[in-house]
């Protein structure tokens, strides 16, 4: 038996007595084992030494247990891990370690953890590691002040600031948690990426070291040099440079400002999509394009919205509202190489502004000589005055209307009371515009009118006129002038009270009915025919 004095050395080792030590201890620790009821489980295994330079058994005078001081080369193991360092307490009573400089634990062929102090607990398998505390796991290296790790459950933690490399991201926290086991990191508080492409910031965190991809909950910024990304709940993948998010999503390319219920953008291919309540906003011309469901390029720029899709071009005293069943924008290039914007709206479309409003089945929107092209049984309403057309095109100067031109079968109609309407038609009509009201209409070819004589309140005669060129002058939405050119024939017939008197001209169509009266009734739509009698 080795007689110990209280907290004084009583045996030096070195190499050529190690062994000796160490089966000293060995027979220390099958005394502790055998009168341990808890001896099989593995989290009581005994922390061995493999190897020291020199080293002391001591005895504490408090406690009366002996604990061994360990100096130079210490090689300590304990399960699956191995701890080296260059000096170490070793407490085979309590089956613990307290080590000095140079820390190095290796769990495993690829998890190394550095530091300058360690605190080892072999009962619960927890390290507690201090100063200059680094994390290796293949490629994903932890820097902090101290960390704790959990040899059985694989998990590092850290609450006072760390930082992480892992590819071209550099993450940084107040707290975080490694599950080493699922490559994953837990982070709160302060939660920053740094990458050379952008920086990210979030309230919490999780992050796969594996894929590099980013998982995020609370308010979440992301800002580059050619994006910006807001959300409070979605995911990044850093290497493909994907994103999925929602809950209050905002995505700025630079070009346009997305928003919806869920976004979904790739940067390496500059494509995107996004679900509900979604808005693309380009502010540089003034416009909006809503909907439920939309896809979304970059480079070139184009888009397209369905599901209650609404395009909204800003003006300072009259915006524009269109719906319809489908709208598209793509960028075109012209001769100079210069790009624009073309804007096509598909199926059901309905346009309200306070003083201009239309329907047709499709239209098309150039951003280049900034004209709106309408097909299909278009219709425009300005004021009193109802305008239709095999097609048309409305001319805009700064956001207003300049003119419009409508081909073949024009006709213009004005209600005059609930029995009778001014009619004027002919093959082409151009009107012009002042201040976004109608003031001046010509129509060429094949002139044929209906017209109204009005006395203060009493309508005095009906006048019937065909000619090759009519002038019509409107004010306050009424029309006020009417000339006829090249060979005008007419007569004016007294006013009649029955309906069969009022006639009207070949393709006469009152369709107020379903003319926009507010916004909201760009949604709404006529499954019927128009009576073309109505």
């Amino acid at each position: 038996m080795v007689k110990v004095k209280p907290c004084i050395r009583i045996i030096c080792f070195s190499v050529r007595n190690y062994f000796l030590i160490s089966a000293f201890f060995i027979i220390i620790g099958a005394d502790i084992n055998a009168q341990d009821p808890g001896a099989g489980n593995p989290a009581r295994r005994r922390i061995d030494l493999n190897y020291a330079d020199d080293g002391y058994i001591m005895r504490d005078k408090l406690t009366g247990k002996d604990w061994q001081r360990l100096i130079g080369n210490v090689d300590l193991s304990h399960g699956e891990i191995n701890m080296k360092c260059d000096s170490a307490h070793l407490f085979p009573d309590r089956n613990q370690v307290t080590a000095f400089s140079n820390i190095h634990i290796e769990q495993g062929d690829t998890l190394d953890i550095y530091g300058d102090h360690l605190e080892y607990d072999g009962a619960t398998s927890v390290a507690i590691l201090t100063g200059n505390v680094e994390l290796v796991d293949k490629e994903t290296h932890l820097y902090t002040d101290i960390v704790t790790y959990n040899v059985n459950n694989e998990v590092a933690s850290y609450t006072d600031g760390g930082r992480i490399i892992n590819g071209d991201n550099t993450l940084s926290s107040i707290t975080g948690i490694y599950y080493v086991a699922q490559t994953l990191f837990h982070f709160k508080d302060s939660v920053r990426i740094v990458n050379p492409d952008y920086i990210m910031t979030a309230d919490t965190m999780d992050y796969n070291t594996e894929t590099e991809t980013a998982f995020f909950e609370g308010p979440t910024e992301m800002t580059g040099d050619s994006i910006y990304l807001y959300c409070e709940r979605g995911w990044y993948d850093t290497k493909n440079k994907e994103t999925r998010i929602w809950k209050n999503s905002l995505i700025d390319n630079k070009k346009q400002i997305i928003k919806g219920d869920s976004l979904y953008y790739n940067d390496s291919t500059n494509y995107g999509q996004a679900f509900r309540n979604i808005s693309i906003a380009d502010t540089g011309n003034h416009i909006i394009v809503k909907g439920d469901y939309a896809w979304y390029y970059k480079n070139p720029e184009r888009f397209l919205v369905t599901d209650s899709a609404m395009f909204i071009q800003f003006n300072r005293n009259d915006s524009l509202f269109l719906h319809a069943d489908t709208i598209k924008s793509v960028t075109l290039y012209d001769t100079s190489g210069t790009g624009y914007r073309l804007m096509r709206a598909f199926y059901g479309c309905r346009i309200f502004s306070r003083d201009l409003q239309a329907k047709c089945d499709s239209l098309a929107y150039s951003f280049q000589d900034s004209v709106i092209r309408m097909y299909n049984e278009p219709v425009i309403w300005s004021e009193e005055n109802q305008l239709t057309s095999d097609s048309m095109a409305v001319f805009t100067k700064n956001r207003q209307a300049e003119r419009m031109e409508l081909y073949n079968s024009a006709f213009v109609v004005s209600q005059v009371d609930i029995l009778r309407y001014n009619q004027l038609k002919g093959r082409n009509l151009t009107g012009f515009f002042k201040d976004n009201e109608l003031y001046k209409i010509n129509i060429e070819g094949n002139g044929e009118s209906i017209y109204y004589l009005i006395d203060g309140e009493d309508i005095i005669g009906k006048n019937t006129t065909t000619c090759a060129r009519i002038e019509i002058y409107v004010k306050d939405g009424k029309i006020r002038e009417i000339y006829e050119y090249q060979s005008p024939e007419g007569v004016i017939d007294p006013p009649t009270a029955s309906p069969a008197g009022n006639q009207t001209l070949p393709g006469f169509s009152w369709q107020d009915a379903i003319r926009p009266k507010k916004v909201s009734d760009i949604f709404i739509r006529q499954e019927t025919e128009i009576d073309p009698e109505q």
